[in-house]
């Protein structure tokens, strides 16, 4: 096919793509503008613009106690699963371990297990323990949540990776862990740090694990959002809702310029 030829074919294909962006986005954006409502209930159009409910949504206990629980909860939750994860990787991929795949397919078991079933187990497990309703159950909790997706994440990474590097640095009579600081973490560091953005996303948002193992007092956003829509809600729910949003958005930001900044150090 020429050239010319083809030039329908991608006017076509972008057509599609830039429907079904605006098909996911515009439940996004109403949100957002509803979040900047006058009225007092949820309206769309609506009939003015204020800033009542964030200037509401952060002069309530309720509201600014629950985003403080949750940046408690996914930065330590974050870093232990990258750095268990990123640990679980490399040993996995480069350590010959006998048994891998089956280790490999036991650590993928939160992504396979419905939530509400590893929600109950956890919930079981820190009643003997007292962790329930502590901020430690759900950084413990909301760890084994994430590791998976690290695992897979910095595994994918190691294995396009050139190991011969490795070896070479290891021939030249460098420690291992002189060889990981110094070649192999260079080489991977944009998949961990993607997998501690995407650990925090999954932490701030995760809903089921929070919401069994969370108190009246030690109560993540997820959780006072679910609340709240159990209730009588108005338009601060589209306000935190937007707070949500915007966080993920400035995530995945600053995803892209990891990746954009060691593309062009590479190039």
């Amino acid at each position: 096919m020429t050239h010319d030829g083809m030039m329908p074919w991608r006017i076509v294909r972008g057509g599609l793509c830039l429907l079904v962006a605006v098909f996911l986005l515009a439940p996004l954006f109403v949100v957002v503008i509803i979040s900047f409502s006058s009225a007092s209930f949820l309206q769309f159009p609506p009939p003015g613009l204020s800033l009542r409910w964030y200037a509401l949504l952060f002069s309530t206990p309720a509201w600014t106690n629950s985003l403080l629980v949750s940046v408690q909860m996914l930065v330590p939750a974050s870093i232990l699963a990258t750095l268990m994860g990123t640990a679980a990787a490399y040993a996995l991929v480069r350590g010959h371990i006998p048994g891998a795949t089956f280790i490999t397919a036991c650590l993928m078991l939160p992504l396979i297990v419905p939530g509400m079933i590893t929600a109950a187990a956890l919930f079981g497990v820190y009643r003997g323990m007292g962790l329930n309703g502590t901020l430690t159950g759900l950084v413990i909790g909301h760890t084994v949540l994430n590791l998976p997706y690290v695992v897979a994440t910095v595994s994918s990474s190691l294995r396009v990776q050139d190991p011969r590097l490795e070896q070479a640095a290891s021939t030249l009579g460098a420690p291992p862990w002189a060889t990981f600081r110094r070649i192999t973490l260079p080489l991977i560091l944009p998949a961990v740090l993607s997998s501690f953005l995407v650990a925090a996303i999954l932490s701030f948002d995760e809903l089921i694990v929070s919401l069994f193992v969370s108190s009246a007092r030690v109560r993540p956003v997820a959780v006072q959002m679910w609340s709240n829509l159990m209730g009588d809600f108005d338009p601060t729910i589209a306000a935190i809702a937007t707070v949500c949003f915007l966080f993920a958005l400035l995530v995945l930001v600053a995803d892209l310029a990891l990746r954009a900044g060691r593309t062009l150090r590479l190039t």
